[in-house]
């Protein structure tokens, strides 16, 4: 496969993935019959905006929840919806959490900045509805964003983030292809990217990233965990399509690694 640069094959995820094809309709239909077996513990579609893309949902567990975890997508920014990962939601159900999961404005619709201040809109909404601590995390662009909550100016209550596969330094994004789209400067660039904004007082972090990942996301991964003195797992074997997989089981490393002691 041909590359227009050195930084779109250091950030293609895909194409060294095989049976890539294949995990796009597999979410959905996991998360299509996730949703249809949820009855009543699943409020859809609610909203912490006036953008069409301003929407969460929340799934609640029998009995009172234990706290909040706020899963964010990832796409690159560009790609994907909340309705896409509603699975993800099972590891935190069974033990007692509630989960949420927002959309946000895409590119070109939005910048990234303009979408860290609709997740820290959803944020704020969805933790008014359920007592107890919030748990921030999500999976590439979505680990961005995560990470984003735990810096200055982040909603309130937040006790710890846990990004997966997280672009913690947005600066080498701007050499792709996809920034004709993102339009990232110089200065957006730097506001963003996480690794330079540390977490507030009272907020831990956890960082997890697949050990089969693109070089350039295993950088990004320990680039944020040493700029944050926080630790960070390298899950053996999994790759940036399937290392979100364990926040369907309440047993798994990474469920634990986002709710263990709280």
């Amino acid at each position: 496969m041909e590359f227009r640069s050195q930084a779109d094959r250091d950030y293609a995820n895909g194409a060294f993935i095989p049976g890539a094809d294949g995990f796009v309709p597999r979410w959905r239909a996991a998360a299509a019959a996730f949703r249809a077996g949820c009855g009543g513990r699943a409020r859809l579609d609610l909203p912490y905006g006036p953008g069409a893309r301003q929407r969460f949902d929340l799934f609640l567990p029998v009995g009172a929840p234990r706290g909040l975890l706020v899963f964010i997508h990832g796409g690159y920014w560009l790609a994907f919806g909340r309705e896409d990962w509603t699975h993800l939601a099972a590891g935190a159900l069974a033990r007692g959490w509630a989960c949420a999961m927002p959309s946000y404005t895409l590119a070109p619709e939005a910048r990234i900045a303009a979408m860290v201040g609709e997740i820290r809109a959803a944020v704020s909404a969805v933790s008014a509805m359920v007592p107890g601590p919030v748990v921030v995390t999500g999976h590439s662009a979505g680990g961005h964003l995560a990470a984003r909550m735990a810096g200055p100016g982040g909603p309130e209550r937040i006790a710890r983030v846990v990004p997966i596969s997280p672009l913690a330094d947005l600066r080498p994004l701007m050499a792709t292809e996809m920034n004709d789209t993102l339009r990232l400067d110089a200065a957006e660039a730097l506001a963003e990217s996480p690794a330079f904004q540390p977490p507030r007082p009272g907020i831990s972090a956890h960082v997890w990233v697949g050990g089969q990942e693109r070089p350039a996301f295993l950088w990004q991964a320990r680039l944020l965990s040493e700029e944050w003195a926080c630790p960070w797992t390298v899950d053996p074997g999994r790759h940036h399509f399937d290392v979100i997989e364990g926040l369907a089981r309440p047993d798994s490393p990474l469920t634990g690694a986002c709710l263990d002691g709280l």
